[in-house]
């Protein structure tokens, strides 16, 4: 099948070149040009896992191509994917202005039927939107030529979106129309031999699902969290309650880690979209508005822990302290820093005086956009630790959690370690000479019930 995937991001060049991989002909789109002829050259401008390989492999088999040319690529194209940006706006409600503009331009070049598919996370009626702006251009040309809108959400995790997008949970496909079902059906064969989870729907419904589905698991994470901070003032062992409650079937232990908060594309962006849409409504979503606020705090948890243990106070209360720090991305196996935990944590230490240290094993360019030379950046591991006050650990990389404990010990200067993602046991850790103060563990039972 002929595809053209219009917007080369994240989704988009996943998207297309596990098309690609899957025997189809794909064109990816981007106005980026530096972006496009990176891409044709091999520079893939996302860490992905398994995702380099890939798109190389179908360039040099001719079933994937890169181009600024969205004209053509559509006229020679049945299905044309939409997977540009949509950021938040000030209120928090999706920008569409880059998803109706690819509709419109889609509308200026096509020539034949088309499918066009919604695959940008889009709140519920952008489908109504984009056929509205594909009408208007073609009344502008005088013609009228038959086209139909799918919503065709992705449900990718980064850092694993390759097994994701070959190996879905399930596709959904919204359209009321027989024929287009049964094309995205065909075009989805390859991914559903093992299990057939292809789910159709009315497109409002498709819409509605993306953001139902990252709002539940973002409340997920938040409820854990609120656990874990409550589990340390009562003394428990929040790991211990994760097994205990995980193990109820009707519950079970996905996203139920705690931490320092969500972050990274989705979360953050689909919550606040899916709140403005209820706000529209006159629908009062307080559960979501809840989530929202309990991440925000969440990400102060670590940095409140360590002004308490080594602050001095004052205006500075961390001022002459060094702190090495673990983690910068999200979450592990991505470069991706948009709404991490880190960003909020490491500027708290700076405002409190403090000196950072960091290593990333993916994201340390990422990060000197945000941090600049507020900051250093170290590409070993251990580099950071030398002459620091403390280890911070905010991303759960594998690389940290079985390090070298004793090489630890003596490059800090107190060998205290603050761990955002619980990597460690804590009797261990304080068998080996560490003070060890994670998150939701060795509470204080400071609170005693009466």
């Amino acid at each position: 099948m002929k595809i053209c995937v219009i917007g080369s991001g994240y989704v988009g060049l996943v998207a297309g070149t596990c098309f690609a991989e899957s025997g189809n002909d794909v064109i990816c789109v981007d106005v980026d040009e530096q972006k496009i002829e990176g891409l044709k050259r091999g520079i893939i401008p996302i860490y992905e896992p398994g995702l380099k390989e890939m798109v190389l492999r179908n360039r040099e088999e001719g079933r994937l191509n890169f181009t600024t040319d969205l004209d053509a690529a559509v006229k020679e194209s049945l299905v044309c994917f939409i997977a540009v940006g949509t950021p938040p706006g000030a209120d928090g409600s999706a920008d569409l202005q880059y998803v109706l503009a690819v509709a419109r331009n889609i509308g200026r070049s096509m020539e034949s039927f088309k499918i066009i598919v919604d695959k940008s996370t889009v709140p519920v009626g952008t489908a109504d939107k984009v056929r509205a702006a594909v009408v208007e251009e073609l009344a502008l040309r005088g013609t009228h030529i038959e086209f139909d809108v799918v919503s065709n959400p992705e449900f990718l995790k980064e850092g694993a979106a390759i097994d994701d997008f070959m190996k879905p949970d399930r596709v959904v496909i919204g359209t009321d129309n027989v024929r287009t079902a049964e094309i995205m059906k065909e075009l989805y064969s390859a991914f559903m031999r093992k299990s057939n989870r292809m789910l159709v729907m009315d497109i409002r419904s498709a819409e509605m699902t993306k953001y139902a589905a990252n709002a539940m698991l973002a409340t997920r994470i938040t409820f854990m969290n609120q656990v874990a901070n409550l589990c340390e003032l009562m003394g428990a062992d929040v790991m211990a309650v994760r097994e205990g409650i995980g193990s109820d079937s009707r519950i079970g232990y996905d996203f139920l880690f705690p931490g320092v908060g969500y972050g990274g594309s989705c979360f953050p962006k689909d919550v606040k979209a899916l709140v403005r849409t209820a706000d529209e409504c006159k629908y009062d979503f307080v559960l979501l508005k809840a989530v929202e606020e309990a991440n925000e705090r969440q990400k102060r948890i670590l940095s409140d822990k360590i002004e308490r243990r080594l602050g001095q106070g004052g205006a500075k209360p961390l001022a002459g302290k060094s702190f090495a720090v673990w983690g910068l991305s999200f979450k592990p196996r991505t470069d991706d820093m948009r709404e991490a935990p880190s960003l909020t944590i490491i500027n708290r230490l700076l405002e409190l005086g403090a000196t950072v240290q960091a290593h990333d094993p993916e994201a340390l360019n990422e990060a000197k956009k945000h941090f600049g030379d507020r900051i250093g950046y170290h590409m070993n591991q251990y580099e950071p630790l030398k002459g620091a006050d403390g280890l911070v650990i905010i991303t759960e990389w594998n690389e940290y959690r079985n390090p070298d404990f004793d090489r630890i010990k003596k490059l800090l200067v107190n060998p205290v370690i603050f761990d955002g993602r619980n990597l460690y046991q804590p009797e261990r850790m304080r068998e080996i000479g560490f003070e060890y103060l994670p998150i939701g563990r060795n509470g204080a039972a400071v609170c005693e019930m009466e």
